[in-house]
């Protein structure tokens, strides 16, 4: 079964999708705190843990193995709940294979984020144990915004993490509620999706007649309110 975890850091909104079923983790980064309007990342992170029991990735914003590991070991004390979200590399392209293996061994839970190919997935395998929990969340998203077809790396890598019960699959950077689906036929562990199309996926199962109706009712509520007339 594809766990659906919800990619958002705006208070209002972890209230409101912890209370779902369908919701079973968040996931969050920089980017979303910013957003989120969030003026101390600690602080701010402690006040998204105090909300939810469940897992909640926070990731680090250090650009440097020692700093990175530091940050990491800060942030998993936290919470219980909390994967500490750590890039595949940093801004040079540096595989942050030091940082990963050392909080792993740590005992610390990661979610390692970024990832894009088999080739980095292969590292993130021989840096892990066989005992902490480790997420690997690939970008099919903004893969599929490049031209490029994510499915062979999401096939091959769900082979690669057979023998690991300590990791999950995620499929990140969700476009649309079909992606849902596509995960799940991979057997994907994981998807992380904004909460616009968690709503639209709770909806799921109109049939084509009524999918026709709402579009051409749509078309019709809008053509008579901008008053076209030919």
């Amino acid at each position: 079964m594809t766990k659906i975890f919800c990619d958002i850091a705006d208070i209002k909104l972890i209230k409101k999708f912890n209370r779902k079923k369908i919701v079973k983790g968040f996931t969050t980064n920089p980017t979303l705190f910013r957003k989120a309007g969030a003026k101390n990342y600690f602080n701010y992170a402690k006040k998204i843990i105090s909300l939810t029991n469940k897992p909640v990735s926070l990731e680090v914003f250090a650009d440097e193995d020692l700093s990175m590991i530091a940050q990491g070991k800060i942030i998993s004390k936290i919470g219980k709940n909390v994967y500490v979200k750590v890039p595949v590399c940093n801004s040079k392209g540096k595989f942050t294979g030091k940082v990963i293996k050392e909080l792993n061994q740590k005992g610390i839970k990661l979610n390692i984020t970024a990832v894009y190919n088999i080739n980095q997935i292969n590292k993130i395998l021989k840096n892990i144990d066989k005992k902490t929990k480790v997420i690997i969340s690939i970008f099919a998203g903004r893969m599929a915004d490049a031209g490029k077809d994510p499915i062979p790396v999401f096939t091959n890598g769900i082979k690669m993490a057979k023998s690991y019960r300590n990791l999950d699959i995620l499929w990140a950077s969700t476009r649309e509620p079909y992606n849902y689906l596509q995960a799940k036929k991979l057997n994907c562990d994981i998807i992380t999706v904004p909460p616009t199309i968690i709503e639209k996926i709770q909806i799921f199962g109109k049939t084509y007649k009524e999918l026709t109706l709402d579009t051409v009712r749509k078309f019709l509520i809008d053509s008579k309110k901008s008053k076209f007339t030919i």
